[in-house]
Formats: structure tokens, C-alpha cells, sequence
């Protein structure tokens, strides 16, 4: 009896990780199906996602977009559903024909879907790590609640799960630390001095992955990192003194775990986000993903860089915040990702100085009070009270 192909919704399928989770289901099309795709405003993009995947339904959460994309299909004689609207995002991740679900939305925006996934048991395939940041243990109380899988995607938190044992019982008492890597991004042997200088375009051009712009300026600044060892610890239950970073420029290495005996266990590939959205889509088996094979003949060297010195501690100030955040009230780390987002796009915009994101940050994780944090609701406002209060710090400082 031939089995039926696990049925798969990629929300934000029109982003870097969406797209490259199309990539490799395109190539295992007896292994997967297309159930639902997402998209905010690159509907052309979508519109030709739908041709070829075929979903049965579409979401787009922009309005004129929606109808845009309707038309478009509907002449194009497409059977595909377009839904509208954040609660559409639930729906389709939380769908009874849904195996698993790819969670790509950049952002906040992406924390309701997640959990109507991991409350509807899902596989659930993390690439979303604001979603978790913001969260927090809610959301790992929402995973529990539904016996969802959760499988991490970004590479350092995959290479991590890849090198962990698979009891997870025994991670507190065999793991001495995890390591994230962190290529160090475009900035990372410029002159500190000069980062007030940085522009969008500087920022945006990372030297080994190739991302959307927010994350791309979140690897410039080093935030991403921060969010990181907070998703960490989330995700693996350690304390965050058991969390280290580590500069490796080549991208190489992606993450390592020390045990207790002081080996480690590290996790290598080519700097390509294919290869962990395929082993979260056939954990525990492995798939071809369409990544290139390692060459270790033409590897000049493996370098790495602590962050103790004086140099990286003024480029990168944004990373001690994590810490921070983690040893604050619940919902600190909430406000620290809501500051983030503001100040991101305020840089984008041309509205603030690049070295002007980690005053908004530090600020905002210093001055905002953190209130109730006890369920989805209080949660989303929490995070538009601290995006207000991190919106009037920009108007300060644009003035």
C-alpha cells in the first residue's frame, strides 16, 4: 500500500525560508504535498507559488492583496481557496489535513499561528524565532498541551538538536553548555567608531547567507544572536549561564554542544538554509535537500573569535541584552524583540543611525514597565504597548 504524502503548510512561503522550503519539497513529490500557502504583499511571488504547488488554500493577510491574488488565480483557472486575514493564518495551520507546518513569518506577527499549530498537535517546523522569543513559555506550554513535535529551523538551533542525545531527560545532566556560532556579519572587523555611518544597503549585505532585510540587519547588529540564545533556552531548558556564543566567520559549524565530560559535538554543512528545513521535514530519517557537499580539500582554515574583547563589545552591544532580558520579569524578552522590530525598521526607513537600534533596544528593555503575562491575549499587548513605547524613543531621536 503506497503511503499518502505528508500534507505540509508553509506560512510565509514568499520569505527566504518559505522559498527554500518549496525548494525541497519540490524535490520529494511523493514524500510531500503542498496543503496551504502565506504571503503579506508578494503576491507575485505567491501567485506563481499557487501555479506550481497547487495548494488547496492561500492565505494572504493584506486585503487588496487578497483580492488581487483571488483574480489572478481565478483566471488562471486555479482551484486554489484564498483566505484573508490573521485568523486565516490559524485556520490553516491548525487544519485537521495538516501534518506539519513550516512557521517562516519574520516576526510577531507569525506567535498566534505557531500556537494554534502546537495546540492542534502538530509537527511543528520553527524557523519564526521571534515567535518563540516572544512566547516563551507559553508558547512551550502550548507545545506540551498539544504533544506537537517542534523541530527547530534556524541553523544554529537545528545544528544543536542534531548533536543533542535524542532523550531529552538527559540533557540537564549531560550537557555542560551549547555554543551558538555567529559569522559575525558584514561588521564584524570594521572600526566601531564608524557604525553610526552604516547604511541600509551596508547592513543588508551579509558575507555568507543570503536573507530578507530585517534578519539581515539583526545579523549585522548581532540581535540576532541575542534572540537566538533566548530561543535556545527555551527550547532546550537550560539555564542561560549554559549558553555561550562564539564568532566563526566561515559558517562552517553551526552550533556545538559541550558535555559534561568536555567533549563536543558539532554540527557542520555549507552555509545553506536548505539543509536544516529538510532534516526538520524527515526528522528522525534524512533527505537530499539540495545543499552542496562540504570540500574540505578547499577549506583555507576554521576559525573562531570570543566576544571578551573590548572591539566586539563595542560593535555588538545589542548581544548582552539577552541575558538581560532572560534574568528580567516573564515578558522581558517579549519587549526586548517588540524594541527590535521598531528600531529595525526605523533603520530601514532612514529614520534612526544603525548604533541608534541598541539605544532603542536597551532603553525600552530598561524603561518599559512589563505587566500581566498570562495568556495569548495579554501577550499581544504586551507587544503593542512596548512597540508604542519604542516608537516614541524613535520619534525622539529622528527629531
Amino acid at each position: 500500500m503506497t503511503e499518502q504524502p505528508q500534507r505540509i503548510t508553509v506560512l510565509g512561503s514568499t520569505g527566504s525560508i518559505g522559498v527554500n522550503t518549496l525548494d525541497v519539497l519540490a524535490r520529494h513529490p511523493h514524500r510531500f504535498a503542498v496543503f496551504a500557502l502565506s504571503g503579506h504583499s508578494r503576491i507575485d511571488v505567491l501567485f506563481s507559488q499557487c501555479l506550481t504547488h497547487q495548494p488547496q488554500f492561500v492565505v494572504a493577510t493584506d486585503p487588496r492583496a487578497a483580492t488581487n491574488l483571488e483574480s489572478r488565480l481565478a483566471a488562471a483557472g486555479s482551484r486554489t481557496r484564498v483566505l484573508l486575514g490573521h485568523d486565516a493564518l490559524d485556520e490553516v495551520a491548525a487544519h485537521p489535513d495538516v501534518d506539519m507546518v513550516m512557521a517562516a513569518i519574520v516576526g510577531a506577527a507569525g506567535l498566534s499561528s505557531c500556537i494554534a499549530a502546537a495546540r492542534a498537535g502538530k509537527r511543528l517546523l520553527l524557523a519564526n524565532k521571534e515567535a518563540l522569543v516572544v512566547g516563551g513559555s507559553f508558547f512551550m506550554d502550548a507545545v506540551r498541551t498539544g504533544n506537537a513535535t517542534l523541530l527547530p529551523i534556524d541553523s544554529e538551533h537545528s545544528a544543536i538538536f542534531q548533536s543533542l542525545p535524542p532523550d531529552r531527560t538527559l540533557w540537564p545532566s549531560v550537557v555542560d553548555k551549547i555554543i551558538l556560532t555567529a559569522s559575525g556579519g558584514p561588521f564584524r572587523t570594521r572600526d566601531p567608531a564608524t557604525l553610526s555611518a552604516v547604511t541600509p544597503e551596508q547592513a543588508c549585505a551579509h558575507p555568507n547567507w543570503s536573507m530578507g532585510r530585517k534578519i539581515s540587519v539583526d545579523s549585522a547588529t548581532m540581535m540576532n544572536k541575542a534572540l537566538e540564545v533566548i530561543e535556545a533556552k527555551f527550547l532546550f531548558g537550560l539555564d542561560p549561564s549554559r549558553i555561550d556564543v562564539i564568532i566563526h566567520p566561515q559558517s562552517v559549524v553551526h552550533s556545538m554542544v559541550q558535555f559534561v565530560d568536555h567533549s563536543v559535538l558539532a554540527q557542520l554543512g555549507v552555509p545553506d538554509m536548505r539543509g536544516p528545513i529538510a532534516y526538520g521535514l524527515s526528522w528522525p530519517q534524512r533527505i537530499e535537500s539540495g545543499t552542496e557537499a562540504l570540500d574540505f580539500s578547499a577549506m583555507a582554515g576554521l576559525s573562531f573569535e570570543t566576544f571578551d574583547s573590548p572591539e566586539h563589545q563595542a560593535r555588538f552591544p545589542g548581544l548582552r541584552l539577552a541575558w538581560d532580558a532572560l534574568g528580567g520579569a516573564p515578558g522581558s524578552t517579549a519587549v526586548l524583540n517588540a524594541a527590535n522590530e521598531i528600531a529595525v525598521a526605523a533603520f530601514l526607513d532612514t529614520r534612526i543611525r544603525f548604533d541608534q537600534i541598541h539605544t532603542v533596544n536597551a532603553a525600552t528593555l530598561e524603561g518599559f514597565f512589563v505587566g500581566h503575562f498570562a495568556s495569548l491575549q495579554d501577550i499581544l499587548a504586551l507587544d503593542e504597548a512596548a512597540r508604542a513605547y519604542a516608537q516614541q524613543l524613535v520619534e525622539g531621536l529622528a527629531r
